[in-house]
């Protein structure tokens, strides 16, 4: 199907009264979370990055692919628990000859670091946000990190006809912590993680 013949299709669907009908099927309501185990999504699960481009501009990264899996039971969210799983090999921005350069070892060392990786130690709920302090292995090094999460949505996805839940992340790391120090002090040391997360149930 050629771009133009996708762009009709799509703009007929919309126009059609069963999709401008259609609720929505997610709601930042609590009542509706599932307890049970959940994976996540890769397809709808990222995390954006952040850098001051030596004092120039902010300059904005993501990871895609991400793997994991979110044990969760309303009744017990002290229990919560969070293992993600992120391969460097999901890095994009907009210049795919930078794509390769931050893979190499100047920065992530793809090849020797295929993933990083971040799992929980202690999840502490106050109404729909959370601290989540866990342990992240970046670039061969794991330390302690502490994100802060709020609570997006929860609800049956109609397409996949699963409990679906979905949160939105927030930390800020010194990459001179996990050994990354390529062109440091000149690119900003501190960078912004924004993981943007959704966890379909098992089973």
């Amino acid at each position: 199907m050629t771009i133009r013949r996708a762009s009709v299709a799509l703009a007929l669907i919309m126009a059609s009264p069963a999709a401008a009908q259609m609720p929505v099927p997610g709601a930042a309501d609590v009542s509706r979370v599932v307890a049970g185990a959940y994976a996540a999504d890769p397809r709808h699960t990222e995390v954006a990055w952040r850098i001051d481009h030596l004092g120039f501009s902010l300059y904005d990264g993501i990871f895609g692919g991400a793997t994991g899996t979110l044990t969760l039971d309303p009744a017990r969210l002290e229990a919560t628990a969070v293992a993600i799983e992120v391969p460097v090999s999901g890095l994009v921005t907009t210049v795919p000859a930078l794509n390769d350069h931050l893979k190499s070892p100047d920065f992530f060392d793809a090849a020797k670091f295929p993933a990083v990786t971040f799992k929980s130690t202690r999840v502490t709920v106050n109404g729909t946000h959370a601290t989540l302090a866990g342990l992240l292995t970046l670039h061969g090094v794991t330390r302690p990190v502490t994100l802060d999460a709020r609570f997006v949505g929860a609800g049956t996805n109609p397409l996949s006809k699963k409990a679906t839940v979905g949160f939105v992340a927030t930390t800020t790391l010194k990459r001179s912590d996990f050994g990354m120090t390529f062109l440091a002090p000149a690119l900003g040391d501190t960078v912004d993680l924004t993981i943007n997360a959704a966890f379909e149930r098992v089973g």
